[in-house]
């Protein structure tokens, strides 16, 4: 098995003719939408005409464009140092921004036009895109000028998106100096994240402390970066007529301000469950109080071994087969087509993520795997994720698109799978790493994620006043830490630079990109407990599910599932399933202390 993924069905490389028509076409696109503009879109004689004409381009052009991007993104995932790649970013950028005042046009000449409804009754094409175009209708009530919208789409190339990746290739080449096994040696920074993961307590504590420093030599860089890309989304957010950036966020997440406040509610309701949690592994770890930042990764159980890319790849198929023989054959197709790029490499980003790629049918999944039950249960993760983009792209390519809060579901939902079928027959050893794995995510996916939107709200509104120095940065994410994990962790021993590594601060285009992980966290956790109850059911109907997630509201996916997200009962009931995992570490670990 290859340990690096292989991007050949998108292109062959940056000499590729495929690679170089495609580039060429979609360079040439300006010209061809704005004569679409003027032969189509200048009355209403034609209606259904006209939109199939558009649809049919947009399809057409937007699975090439897509294809393209994902080309120059991928590569520059795994080398940032590739100019080949900076350059495919940097043009394709210029093209999207080319295509906006057509795109502007259109907006405007369709808040005129007949209901999609009406419309939708004589076309099947409009039919199966009538909430493509009702949102893009919508979506007029925000839309500057063209001339503005055309301005700020091509300051953006000059503005956020190039902190962004400035920010994302200073981060992933940085390195330090570390001594290991009596040598001092040169290591990629995902290498000394790494090290929180360690059996070692030396090596963990070395690892936060080497990455602390190692931060500090491009803090500056990050924190310019940060208050620039902020500052642009503060400016943005105003002019379109929204209150907040948040405001902002939820529209575009199809979200209602109703079931965030409902979800949040229910996670700072059950704050001190996660803290017990916190407090009961720092005791088994020797700490008499909160714990320390750098043990919140510990591993707590020892498991026989570690597990090879093989070994992970056997274990996650078998225990996916329990669900689906659908989702262990694509799980089994992942792997064997080399759909995955697997170990931490110097100018490689760090994290992981999965990039579905539905212009050639498939996905590719970045990791940082070093073997630990933690990275088998990430791969169950970002599977979830390429399943999700599986099961999405029988819709049209127009279709494929879900909000954020729904992107996290199947993902979450593919590694509660894998974790509930270990713990049935796991032994004591395994089960408790299993389920400390699984509450140590969960911290994560609730108590930090708070953490991170307690830091993006304050940043927000200090930032209308005046750009933050890094001391500042620091200091809010500190306080942050403290409001969300209170008692349970060493107040003198946080993290002040989580601001820096998290990448998802630096997306302008996807604010408050932390929430959602806790929506998909405990949706997933109702419907894995929906699942149980009527097991032959429920796998058609998770389907239907995620085709709908592109062309629905989060409030219409939730209903073909029988849930109101609105409803803190139904956040509590999913919150009440993790207390109960609460429950039986605080017994094994009163068990093993006794003893």
């Amino acid at each position: 098995m290859k340990r690096s993924w292989n991007l050949d069905a998108l292109y062959l490389g940056f000499n590729d003719p495929n690679y170089l028509s495609d580039l060429a076409q979609c360079e040439s696109l300006k010209d061809k939408y704005n004569a679409l503009m003027i032969t189509h879109f200048q009355n209403y004689d034609r209606e259904i005409e006209s939109i199939e004409n558009y649809l049919t381009h947009q399809i057409e052009d937007t699975k090439r464009l897509r294809k393209l991007a994902a080309f120059g993104h991928l590569t520059f995932a795994t080398n940032s140092s590739s100019q080949d790649a900076l350059t495919l970013k940097s043009k394709v950028q210029k093209v999207m921004s080319d295509l906006t005042p057509a795109k502007v046009a259109f907006k405007s000449w369709l808040k005129s036009a007949s209901s999609m409804d009406d419309l939708g009754k004589s076309s099947d094409l409009i039919q199966a895109h009538r909430f493509y175009l009702e949102e893009m209708k919508a979506s007029t009530q925000y839309m500057l000028s063209a001339e503005e919208e055309n301005l700020i789409a091509k300051l953006n190339a000059t503005g956020s998106s190039a902190w962004e990746t400035l920010q994302s290739k200073v981060s992933s080449q940085l390195t330090f100096d570390v001594e290991l096994e009596g040598q001092m040696q040169t290591l990629p920074i995902m290498s000394i994240r790494n090290l929180a993961f360690s059996s070692d307590p030396l090596k963990r504590k070395l690892g936060y402390e080497t990455e602390l420093k190692a931060y500090e030599k491009h803090a500056e860089i990050s924190a310019s970066a940060l208050n620039s890309i902020k500052g642009e989304v503060l400016t943005l957010s105003a002019l379109r007529g929204f209150n907040s950036p948040l405001e902002q966020t939820l529209y575009e997440a199809r979200m209602t301000q109703d079931t965030l406040d409902a979800m949040l509610e229910s996670m700072e309701n059950y704050l001190p469950v996660f803290r017990r949690y916190l407090l009961a592994k720092g005791k088994l770890l020797g700490h008499a109080s909160g714990m320390p930042f750098y043990d919140v990764f510990a591993p707590v159980a020892k498991v026989d071994r570690d597990f090879s890319i093989e070994e992970a790849q056997t274990f996650i198929v078998k225990y996916f087969g329990n669900f689906s023989n659908d989702l262990a054959n694509f799980a089994t197709k992942c792997f064997d087509e080399n759909w995955i790029d697997f170990e931490p490499a110097q100018g490689k980003v760090g994290g992981a993520f999965c990039s579905n790629l539905p212009s050639i049918g498939q996905s590719r999944v970045l990791l940082n795997f070093t073997g630990k039950l933690k990275n088998v249960l990430t791969i169950a993760h970002e599977l979830g994720h390429a399943f999700h983009g599986d099961r999405i792209q029988q819709e049209s390519i127009l279709n494929t698109s879900y909000p954020m809060p729904l992107a996290e579901t199947a993902s979450i939902f593919c590694e509660t799978i894998v974790r509930n079928a270990v713990l049935e027959d796991a032994d004591d050893d395994l089960q408790l790493s299993i389920l400390e794995n699984s509450l140590q995510s969960a911290t994560q996916v609730v108590v930090d994620i708070l953490s991170r939107y307690y830091f993006e709200t304050e940043v927000f509104e200090r930032r209308k006043d005046h750009p933050l120095s890094v001391a500042e940065f620091n200091e809010i994410m500190v306080n942050a830490q403290k409001r969300a994990y209170g008692e349970g962790l060493d107040q003198n021993v946080l993290h002040p630079y989580m601001w820096l590594n998290k990448t998802h601060y630096y997306y302008a285009s996807r604010n408050f990109y932390n929430f959602p992980y806790a929506f998909g966290l405990l949706f997933a956790t109702g419907l894995y407990a929906t699942y149980l109850k009527d097991k032959a059911a429920f796998v058609p109907a998770y389907d239907a599910m995620l085709r709908a997630t592109g062309k629905m509201d989060i409030i219409g996916v939730c209903a073909l599932m029988g849930i109101d997200p609105t409803a803190s009962s139904f956040w509590n009931a999913s919150l009440e399933q993790i207390s109960k995992d609460v429950e039986k570490f605080e017994a094994i670990v009163e068990n093993r202390l006794s003893q």
